[in-house]
């Protein structure tokens, strides 16, 4: 597995902030709502197109990591 830097950016720059696939103006919130609502990962990218698939799985694979972590308090109460 890489870094969050290979796949995220936070820049106040683009879009106030927020977290941002690398290299584009998309909001990783914008995948855990298309998830959420039901939206194939397939579908996300055809939405999507600057995002490519390797950064999907990368993110995906940081929240798996995250949400199955022994320290999963510990970083939900230092994030949120």
């Amino acid at each position: 597995m890489n870094h969050v830097k290979d796949y995220i950016t936070i820049d106040k720059e683009i879009l106030s902030g927020n977290p941002v696939f690398k290299g584009t103006r998309v909001p990783v919130q914008t995948l855990f709502d298309h998830l959420e609502h039901g939206v194939s990962l397939e579908e996300f990218l055809l939405d999507f197109p600057t995002v490519k698939r390797e950064q999907v799985v990368g993110v995906l694979e940081i929240a798996g990591k995250i949400l199955t972590s022994k320290n999963i308090e510990q970083l939900y109460e230092t994030a949120a």
